[in-house]
């Protein structure tokens, strides 16, 4: 009998499944999927590759069968050695870092997308940091993540046969996930109480264990809170200002001291975006109620925190009016000794009064500030630089580390067999090397052509069973099914475009000049086809504007099924779709768009991007792994400029890459293969996550546990 309830019996000789399946590294690990996977490989993917719900369906006498297969138990002894024996091996961190052992690095975010089967994530941002702490756990960064529990994630996608986007809210069933309840040493359900809006708020935790990295998930769906408090955490982004200010509250304030309630001391406070900065302003609080100094308390917090911003966009920002954040936060800066306004202005722009910035708060506490890519580091500091009154923009100490994504997550496993052919079967726990990288250019063109053909298939096909399954479910009407993707082609140039649904995204610029696309998709002898996906925030009413015209096309006939929707779009879909197209789309205005990772994902496999020059794309963009659309001239109006943009998208897909794609010899597009290959060496060698971590420690996490001096801390009002 297995310890863990979430599981059923499982035979003694492969119980350590169950073990398995806790720890959220099975879902980097290629070898234990395929364990998982060969227990009953239609109910792996009837489960969405849930390995809890696998074990909990499937069948005794199949589990009895694998415990004395021979082959079976080879694979899994091997899959338990390395599970056990990764905790002894040297790492990159203890051996460039070890005099820093593992004094714990807090890594604070509002959400966290870590695996499909734990819903707390809305998109970018928390696969981001889902990569983020993968990537920590591999390179055995002292790493903890804090977020919150959203027991109704962020919100279930339907579009309606006009295409307008409805919300709908389901909880989902926590004993299908490795969520693990934490208790304080009395067995109660909380481990701190946080002071809002007049009431006392007991602050509960939950653990999901990422390879390494602990993540810690807080939660107030508990006794004995008010029945209004229960429900503060139980979806993502969701309430007006009041509400939002509530959450990011408990995640900063409820954050801090739940740590503290587990013993845990961390030496460097990573605060990723605005919505964490209350974590700062808590350790302030901390330190001025013990006495210390308010210049002194604001200088320890600065020298031991980090900043990372993710948005060029000023109306990205969260603000709250200061009434607001009093309301919530009661009277604490009576425990500090201050008066409000000495509180409340940490947050307060020089050129506003009265509206708290939790930007600017982030900015002012933390001694480290970097955006996300090389452009939006300079975005940042032209505007930010009120907060440094008198210094050039140029000059602002805020740096930049690119995004980057976790490769063992988003490459595919076809495509990862094809370098262990060529680079040997321990190529991804050596990918430092960029002569490694520069091997990729020798992958065999009929391989990997025929290796993403087959990824290709799986798309579709997996479009076509969720159409299906729609059809029979709820969708009556033929169009709603056509629109779905039943009837797109795997032999025909396919784009992908999957974002967040904000105008700035542009997702329906490639409908500018509708005769213009209708030939490209409708060529008899080359034709096109496109697949969107993604949502709207539930607030943004033009997001879904735009959704709802590009999902209009649709049904039109006269594309002839050749434009797509894939509906409610999560990271199971998106690895499908980023592995399975044949061209990746991004289009944001430029310079709106703070890094981007789909591309990346994309890259790693194979999938060229074709975007404007902005984010990661203007520092990658290399004239060899994609194609990128030249800058407008500067000082358009905002139609002009789309126009223009239009204009070359159209030039590109017409003169340069259908022609490319459609150029073959003995079937295999030689020239198209060649683009594949520069870009997985592209991603491979500079846009991992792997690489992104490193960055962050060598740039600010190592110089604060060596209590190097920081000297451009901007003035507070």
């Amino acid at each position: 009998m297995t310890p863990d309830s979430r599981t059923p019996w499982i035979p003694a000789r492969i119980e350590g499944l169950a073990q398995l399946a806790m720890n959220l590294s099975w879902s980097w690990n290629r070898d234990a999927r395929a364990l998982f996977r060969q227990i009953d490989e239609l109910l792996w993917h009837e489960t969405r590759h849930n390995p809890l719900q696998l074990l909990r369906r499937a069948d005794p006498e199949r589990l009895t069968a694998c415990a004395a297969d021979p082959d079976y138990l080879a694979r899994y002894d091997a899959v338990m050695a390395r599970l056990h024996g990764e905790n002894g091996r040297s790492t990159w961190y203890g051996t460039e870092y070890p005099a820093h052992g593992a004094r714990p690095i807090a890594y604070f975010c509002a959400e966290f997308g870590l695996h499909n089967s734990v819903p707390i994530y809305s998109g970018g941002l928390g696969v981001l940091a889902g990569d983020h702490c993968k990537a920590a756990s591999d390179l055995g960064v002292p790493l903890l993540g804090l977020g919150l529990f959203y027991r109704k994630g962020y919100f279930d996608q339907e579009l309606r046969l006009d295409g307008w986007q409805e919300n709908s809210d389901t909880s989902f069933n926590i004993g299908l996930t490795p969520l693990e309840q934490l208790h304080a040493p009395g067995g109660e359900p909380w481990l701190a109480t946080v002071e809002t809006s007049g009431r006392t708020v007991h602050v509960g935790a939950w653990k999901l264990q990422v390879g390494n990295v602990p993540v810690y998930l807080l939660d107030t769906d508990i006794e004995p809170n008010h029945p209004d408090d229960r429900g503060l955490l139980s979806q993502l982004y969701a309430g007006g200002p009041g509400h939002r200010v509530r959450q990011e509250w408990l995640l900063g304030v409820g954050g801090v001291r739940v740590l503290r309630a587990l013993g845990i001391e961390p030496q460097v406070w990573h605060a990723n975006e605005g919505h964490a900065a209350f974590m700062l302003i808590e350790r302030l609080r901390e330190q001025v109620a013990a006495g210390v100094p308010f210049h002194e308390a604001v200088r320890s917090v600065r020298a031991a925190s980090v900043f990372t911003t993710h948005t060029p966009v000023p109306a990205g920002h969260d603000f709250f009016s200061f009434d607001e954040v009093a309301a919530c936060s009661g009277p604490v800066w009576e425990a500090m000794g201050l008066d409000r306004d000495t509180l409340l202005n940490i947050g307060k722009h020089p050129a506003e009064s009265g509206i708290f910035h939790m930007t600017i708060a982030a900015i002012r506490l933390s001694g480290s500030v970097n955006g996300v890519s090389r452009r939006h580091g300079q975005v940042s500091r032209h505007l930010w630089d009120d907060l440094w009154p008198g210094r050039p923009s140029d000059d602002v100490p805020i740096g930049h580390v690119t995004n980057g994504v976790h490769l063992q997550t988003w490459m595919a496993t076809p495509v990862m067999r094809l370098l262990d052919d060529l680079l040997g079967p321990e190529w991804n726990y050596q990918p430092d090397d960029p002569r490694m990288w520069e091997q990729v250019l020798r992958l065999d063109c009929e391989q990997l052509w025929d290796t993403h053909a087959e990824l290709k298939r799986i798309l579709l096909k997996l479009m076509r069973e969720r159409a299906r399954w729609r059809f029979a479910g709820r969708w009556r009407e033929a169009a709603h099914v056509v629109g779905a993707g039943t009837l797109l082609d795997p032999e025909a140039l396919t784009i992908g475009f999957a974002r967040r649904f904000a105008t700035y995204k542009r997702a329906n610029l490639v409908f500018h000049d509708l005769d213009r696309l209708r030939r490209l998709l409708v060529n008899r002898h080359r034709p096109v086809q496109i697949i969107f996906a993604g949502k709207a925030h539930p607030a943004d009413d033009p997001g879904k504007q735009v959704l709802q015209s590009v999902y209009q096309f649709t049904r039109d006939p006269s594309f002839e099924g050749r434009v797509a929707f894939l509906e409610d779009y999560d990271m199971h879909e998106a690895h499908l779709l980023v592995q399975g197209v044949d061209l990746w789309l991004n289009l944001p205005r430029v310079p709106m768009e703070a890094s981007g990772t789909s591309g990346m994902k994309a890259a790693l496999n194979g999938v060229p991007q074709l975007g404007t020059l902005d984010g990661w794309w203007q520092e990658g963009y290399d004239g060899m792994g994609g194609w990128a659309i030249p800058p407008t001239p500067e000082g358009l109006e905002t139609s002009a400029a789309d126009a223009a943009d239009a204009e070359r998208l159209y030039a590109l897909l017409e003169e340069k890459i259908v022609p490319l794609y459609y150029t073959r010899e003995n079937g295999i597009p030689d020239g198209w293969v060649n683009v594949m290959r520069h870009a997985i060496r592209l991603a491979g060698s500079r846009f991992t996550a792997r690489r992104m971590v490193q960055d962050y420690t060598r740039a600010y996490y190592a110089p604060i546990l060596t209590a190097e001096p920081r000297t451009d801390d901007p003035p507070i009002p």
